[in-house]
Formats: structure tokens, C-alpha cells, sequence
């Protein structure tokens, strides 16, 4: 090849195995279908149901063939051309200058044949939509020479493997112990939470509800010293219900992060973050560093008692999820977070803090108090019902409290240091020089006690895309707004 233009470069396709693994993405997106069809069943016209599902197959597969065979690329010295649409045509031309990264992933199906998906990351407005430059179906084999063939453009040298692997050791990684470790900090309340609904909304369906002694008459052995006692004492059926609920969001949680953060691996590739997970989809990722807007760093109370941090990267580059919040590091100890920081040439948070007004908290009392007042009523009429109200408010108002006492901000180094939470405790590391607007905010209640909040915004980042500073006094919010426009300026 004379040019750098893919113009003349030869024809390529998609693999031919696309007809296999597609199938089963296009299947997931006609939701419509399945419900047609299960209402079809449902009212006893299985026939006209079974003829309804071939037809529907038939027509995926058809249109998934017309897909692969509409689709072609092409491969240049300098840029990748991708010809796509059935009826309306798309021809994308994307210079290897322009590409940040070629991200890999492959699912368990594509494992298993030898294919994967590439995703040319150029963090362009197509890229923000969802519609950087893809390739759905090549073999792996490919993959890695044109992510190899991109990063030789960019003057990144491919990684030295023995057997393999990469012969420099990880920035960050995490064996199974660990991995099973973070599983369990992942256990959350909201889990805990829909199960209990669940069981209550669906148990005497499903013939699931542990919180009820019908459940563990069935369940053990009548005669049993246990049996006996747990359906003689509501309470202890309930003990017994909610250490049940718990184990289940324990073992959901494992399994979950156990498929996600599997041979979790960070390394540095060039001028970027290299992170390479996954049990049954095989993610390989980079994050280039300039692109990096934000950190946070994320713990919790119990999570905080054994050392233990989360780290995400906030950047206009999208992950895998589309999202721009990248998990760099799902359990690390303090100095694992520096190390992955100073690659960043970033430090970690010093421990002196500007805390927030106490307003935070009586602001957050003074907008309770009708619940209050509804509870106490409540508990003349109907004393349990009453007190089990004034007991959950008693507690929200006791977490505002735990909250106020870690919520504060500092500028260090020219960053603004934000951190939030009691159970979630997170500390947002913003560089001044990446802040996009800062919006001074006050509410009904905030008025009233003379306190406003920051609103900053960041560009990237999906989740903690914006940041604030609540609850300060009017004029602190008003000089430090005025400092990080100065200082952004």
C-alpha cells in the first residue's frame, strides 16, 4: 500500500460467526416480541404463539444477514474506513491520530469461538452518543493487530508478553481472594432491600417468604428443637428470614463482582491506563491520563475499618458501559490508591478540611418535622405503627448527623477537595483547570438559615458527572465561588 488513505486497502468483513453471537443481542432488543407472544400463550393460543416466535427468529436472523453483509471496513496505513446500513448507508472514516484507544471485549459465546468486539474510542460526539467507530464481530487474532497497528501509529509500543502475559508487573491487580473480598463489600442495602420486597410481594406465590413461620414449618423438620421454636416465636422467624435475605445478597454480590473484576489487571500502556477484567466477558480498556477530569475515592464505614478504597477516574472517555466513570481499582488499600494517583502526577488528600455548616443538619430536621409531627400523631391512634415511624426518622436524622461530621472541602495544590457521606463516604479530587461551571444554589429552607451550595460541573463522567459543596454560609459560598472562577480563569 502507496497511501495512508483506506481507500485502496482491501475489503474486510465481519466474521461470518456474527449470524451466532449476534443473535442472541437482537433477541434482547424486541421486548415487544416477547410480550406478544408470552399474551399469545398466556391465553391458550399456543399455536398461533409458536408460529408467531419462528416468524419473529426468521425475520432477526434475516435482517442480522443483510446486517453482515452490508458491513465492510477497510484498513490503511494511518485510518480505518467502516461502511455500514442496510438502507441507509453510514461510511465513517476515522484517522489512527484521532483514536484514543481500540478497546477489546469478548463474551463467553465469543470466547469460546476465537472472536471480539473492538471499539475505536476517539471521545468525538459519536463516541458521546454510543456510535464510535465498531467492529462487532472479528477474530481476536485481528483485534490485537489493529489495536497494535493503532498504538504503533500513536508512537505506543504493544506490550512485551512472555507466555503470554505481560512481562512488567500491574500497576494495580487483584487475585481471587481479593476479588471475593470486594464481592462481599458489595452487598448493599438497596439488595437487602428489594429482596424483602420481593418476598413480601411475590412469597406467597413463589412459595418464598422467610420472614413467615408457614415458611419454616415447611422448610425444617417439624420435630426439630429449631422447627419448634421458631414457629412458637414470630420474632425468631423473622431473625431467621433476614439472615437468609442477607446470605442471598452476599452471595449475589460475590458472584456479581466475581464475574465483573475476575484477573482484575492495571497496567500502564503509553500515555494511558490499561485495565483488563472479567470472568465470562473479557473487557480490555484503556484510559488515556490527559483525558482524566476527576478521582474519587470511595469507602465506607466498614469498608474504612479494614483499610480498604475504591478509585474511579472520572474522563471524557466512555468505558465499556458507555459511561465515562472508570473503576480503576475496586478494593485497594491506601497505598495502592497513591501509586495509581501518581501516575496521574496527582497526590493523595492531605487531612486538613474546611467542614460545611451545621446547618446541613438542622435544615435537614427542620424539612422532616411535618413527618415528625404525622409519626407522634400516629403513635396515639396506632402506637406501633406511630413509634416504628418516629424510630426510621429518629434514624435518618442520627445518619444526616454521622454525614455532616464527613462532609467538607479543601484547595490543595491547586484542586478542589470535596468529600461527602457517612456510609457512602467519597472524596472527589478535581483538578481547578478541569472545572467547567460553578453554580451557586439555595432552596426554601437554605434561605432560612442563610446557607447556599456549589454546584460544579465536570465534563465526562456518568454517575458523578457534578459536583457540590452544600450547606455553606452565603458568603464563604460566595468568596470560594469567586476563587475557583479566579483561578479557572
Amino acid at each position: 500500500m502507496t497511501g495512508g488513505s483506506a481507500d485502496a486497502a482491501p475489503v474486510e468483513r465481519l466474521h461470518p460467526l456474527i449470524l451466532l453471537t449476534g443473535l442472541g443481542s437482537s433477541i434482547r432488543g424486541v421486548v415487544g416480541g416477547y410480550a406478544g407472544i408470552g399474551y399469545l400463550a398466556a391465553t391458550g393460543r399456543w399455536q398461533t404463539a409458536l408460529i408467531a416466535g419462528v416468524v419473529l427468529l426468521v425475520a432477526l436472523f434475516i435482517s442480522l444477514l443483510l446486517y453482515w453483509q452490508r458491513f465492510s471496513f477497510r484498513v490503511g496505513s494511518d485510518e480505518i474506513r467502516i461502511d455500514s446500513g442496510i438502507i441507509n448507508r453510514t461510511h465513517r472514516s476515522i484517522p489512527f491520530d484521532r483514536v484514543q484507544d481500540v478497546d477489546i471485549t469478548q463474551g463467553p459465546v465469543a470466547r469460546l469461538l476465537g472472536i471480539a468486539k473492538v471499539k475505536f474510542e476517539t471521545g468525538g460526539s459519536a463516541a458521546a452518543k454510543g456510535e464510535d467507530g465498531v467492529l462487532p464481530a472479528i477474530t481476536l487474532a485481528r483485534a490485537e493487530a489493529l489495536r497494535d497497528q493503532v498504538r504503533s501509529r500513536r508512537g505506543t509500543a504493544p506490550a512485551i508478553l512472555v507466555d503470554g502475559e505481560d512481562a512488567a508487573p500491574p500497576i494495580f491487580g487483584m487475585d481471587l481472594r481479593r476479588v471475593l473480598t470486594a464481592g462481599v463489600f458489595n452487598f448493599s442495602l438497596a439488595v437487602l432491600a428489594a429482596l424483602f420486597g420481593a418476598s413480601q410481594t411475590f412469597g406467597d406465590v413463589a412459595g418464598f417468604d422467610p420472614l413467615s413461620r408457614r415458611f419454616w414449618g415447611q422448610a425444617l423438620d417439624p420435630d426439630s428443637v429449631i422447627a419448634s421454636y421458631v414457629l412458637a416465636h414470630q420474632v425468631a422467624a423473622t431473625v431467621a428470614g433476614l439472615a437468609v435475605l442477607v446470605t442471598i445478597g452476599l452471595f449475589t454480590g460475590i458472584a456479581r463482582t466475581l464475574a465483573r473484576e475476575f484477573r482484575f489487571r492495571l497496567d500502564r500502556s503509553g500515555t494511558g491506563l490499561r485495565r483488563r477484567r472479567g470472568l465470562f466477558t473479557l473487557t480490555d480498556v484503556t484510559l488515556p491520563l490527559r483525558r482524566v477530569q476527576a478521582a474519587l475515592i470511595g469507602t465506607g464505614p466498614i469498608r474504612n475499618r479494614f483499610g480498604w478504597r475504591e478509585l474511579k477516574l472520572q474522563s471524557l472517555a466512555a468505558d465499556e458501559g458507555g459511561k465515562g466513570d472508570h473503576v480503576v481499582a475496586p478494593l485497594a488499600r491506601d497505598d495502592e490508591v497513591a501509586s495509581i494517583l501518581a501516575e496521574l502526577d496527582w497526590s493523595v488528600p492531605g487531612d486538613r478540611w474546611e467542614c460545611v455548616s451545621r446547618a446541613y443538619v438542622w435544615g435537614y430536621l427542620l424539612a422532616l418535622s411535618p413527618f415528625a409531627l404525622a409519626a407522634a400523631v400516629a403513635a396515639i391512634i396506632q402506637p406501633l405503627a406511630g413509634l416504628a415511624g418516629l424510630a426510621l426518622l429518629a434514624i435518618t436524622a442520627a445518619a444526616r448527623w454521622l454525614s455532616w461530621h464527613h462532609t467538607g472541602f479543601a484547595l490543595e495544590n491547586g484542586r478542589l477537595l470535596i468529600r461527602s457521606g457517612w456510609w457512602k463516604r467519597r472524596t472527589v479530587l478535581l483538578p481547578i483547570a478541569n472545572v467547567q461551571s460553578v453554580d451557586l444554589t439555595e432552596n426554601a429552607v437554605g434561605r432560612r438559615f442563610g446557607i447556599s451550595a456549589l454546584v460544579i460541573g465536570v465534563a465526562g463522567g456518568g454517575g458523578f458527572s457534578g459536583h457540590g459543596v452544600p450547606a455553606l454560609p452565603r458568603e464563604r459560598a460566595r468568596s470560594l465561588r469567586t476563587e475557583l472562577l479566579t483561578r479557572f480563569a
